[in-house]
């Protein structure tokens, strides 16, 4: 396969690459509306609020720490072999998770789910990386990007649909059928490929990695599960996490066959988007977990209904992701990416001006014009962290940029959804005072736990409301002013468009 013309059949493995990618996309957006089911008692397993937690967090924590090491080693041994694999593993994981007789099957086959989903993710993007020319990589990381972002739609809607109509395993169970798709088209279509000059391994660093990631992801959600930063259950994972991957980082330094040159972090490039990525999932999953409360609870909107509400924002990254790559072609890469981010912004900040009145027409709006913005950041922010390492290095790039996001985003969930439970906590507390001091403390938690209470005492209803909007709001402009941030690194440090537009001819970057 000559390098400046791409494998013939690339456009349809990178169909075969979108479709296999759905069940994990669209996994993690379907458990979202059947958290409700799962906790009821009769029709779903009766799961407290922390297992409910965990059955999400047990995928993150597995799918984060994991995601390097896969890549490292599809690299090595085939990421064909290593998709095909995590396919497997992921199906059979969704029917065990289907089949959860009690919650804590459910967190340890979730667990097996993110084994699988760290084998898929680095695998796709690096055989697109490996398949396509330099000159058509842009567009088709904007596809797959964009496929992302019909998949992210289609995941609440599907789950509320089947919610409604079967039994809360379902939500699991519809991966199967994609996940058997798949591994028939994968089998076809996808070509073999591998790093043809592997280093040694580097067994030191890949076990490095894994307890650093894991440890800091720990850190991460009990940080949202506590919400204080002031815990030990905290601090010490934490630390720890920071400190192993420190060593981490020396260690690559020092030896001549690194699993990852952490020298990369010097090309402008490579770092910049690295940065604009992070900052992007991590305002924007924070943004999103307040989301799903405003629309269910205090709008009152069915699952299904609050999933089709989430169709603009998915339907701006279906539209506009593909033509991210002809957009930084023509303005540059740094007047693109911090207008976008601007966009960004603007848009979490939007979010503090909605209450119990807003209209669906405004709602919708913000999300299409966020979607839009989304899709001119993430797939060239992708491409350049794809393009500044050698294609033989393909897994490892993609490892990399997904475990930012994951990471990244496990943040912003645990930061921002801090922030949101202690505003909401505080403003709360006053209209509580009547209750029982066993149950006050319990009602006080959330906004989810004070409905429940409110359903024998309706007279708490319209604060919970009140209180939660204003945490709310709070918790927008919270990650607004960090989008801001994103702004500032994308303005200082994204290089513009002279040095965007040679690279994809494969010249030396000229200086700008």
């Amino acid at each position: 396969m000559e390098p400046q013309t791409g494998h013939p059949r690339r456009w349809a493995i990178l169909g075969v690459l979108v479709f296999s990618l759905l069940a994990v996309v669209l996994d993690n957006t379907i458990l979202n509306v059947a958290m409700k089911t799962i906790a009821d008692p009769v029709h779903g397993l009766g799961a407290t609020q922390s297992e409910l937690e965990w059955a999400i967090n047990s995928y993150t924590l597995v799918f984060a720490g994991l995601l390097f090491t896969f890549g490292v080693i599809g690299d090595r041994t085939g990421r064909k072999r290593m998709l095909f694999i995590g396919m497997l593993l992921f199906g059979l994981a969704s029917l065990a998770s289907a089949y959860s007789q009690d919650p804590m099957q459910l967190i340890m086959a979730r667990a097996a789910m993110g084994i699988g989903g760290a084998a898929i993710m680095p695998a796709t993007l690096a055989i697109i990386s490996n398949v396509f020319p330099p000159q058509e990589r842009g567009k088709a990381i904007g596809i797959w990007a964009g496929g992302v972002g019909l998949a992210v739609a289609i995941g609440p809607i599907t789950g509320g649909f089947l919610i409604e109509h079967f039994w809360w395993g379902s939500v699991f169970l519809i991966n199967v059928p994609i996940v058997l798709i798949s591994m028939v088209l994968i089998g076809t279509v996808v070509p073999e490929s591998r790093d043809p000059r592997p280093s040694r391994l580097d067994p030191v660093g890949v076990v490095l990695s894994i307890i650093g990631l894991v440890a800091v992801v720990y850190g991460i959600i009990r940080m949202g599960e506590l919400a204080t930063v002031a815990s030990a259950e905290v601090l010490i994972p934490t630390v720890f996490g920071v400190l192993v991957l420190a060593a981490f980082v020396w260690w690559e330094r020092r030896i001549d066959h690194p699993a990852f040159d952490v020298r990369n972090f010097s090309n402008v490039r490579f770092s910049s988007a690295i940065g604009m990525m992070g900052i992007t999932f991590f305002a924007m999953m924070g943004g999103m977990f307040f989301l799903t409360f405003y629309i269910q609870i205090v709008k009152g909107y069915s699952p299904i209904v609050a999933g089709a509400l989430m169709i603009p924002f998915a339907a701006a990254q279906l539209i506009f992701a593909p033509l991210s790559q002809r957009v930084n072609q023509r303005f540059g890469a740094k007047a693109a990416s911090t207008a976008s981010m601007l966009v960004v912004t603007a848009a979490l900040a939007g979010y503090a001006l909605f209450d119990r009145n807003t209209p669906i027409w405004l709602m919708e709006a913000v999300f299409f014009i966020q979607g839009a913005a989304m899709a001119n950041i993430m797939p060239p922010a992708t491409t350049a962290i794809m393009e500044a390492l050698p294609r033989e290095k393909a897994g490892v790039g993609s490892a990399m940029s997904n475990t930012v996001r994951q990471v990244a985003g496990a943040l912003g969930v645990a930061v921002l959804g801090s922030v949101l439970s202690s505003s909401y906590r505080g403003e709360i507390a006053p209209a509580l005072t009547a209750l029982p001091e066993g149950i006050r403390h319990a009602a006080g938690e959330s906004i989810m736990a004070t409905v429940g209470v409110a359903q024998g005492n309706p007279a708490i209803l319209n604060p919970a409301f009140d209180a939660f909007i204003d945490g709310m709001h709070t918790t927008a402009l919270v990650s607004a002013v960090i989008a801001l941030v994103g702004v500032v690194v994308v303005a200082i440090w994204m290089p513009g468009k002279a040095r965007a537009v040679v690279n994809v001819e494969e010249k030396e970057p000229a200086v700008v």
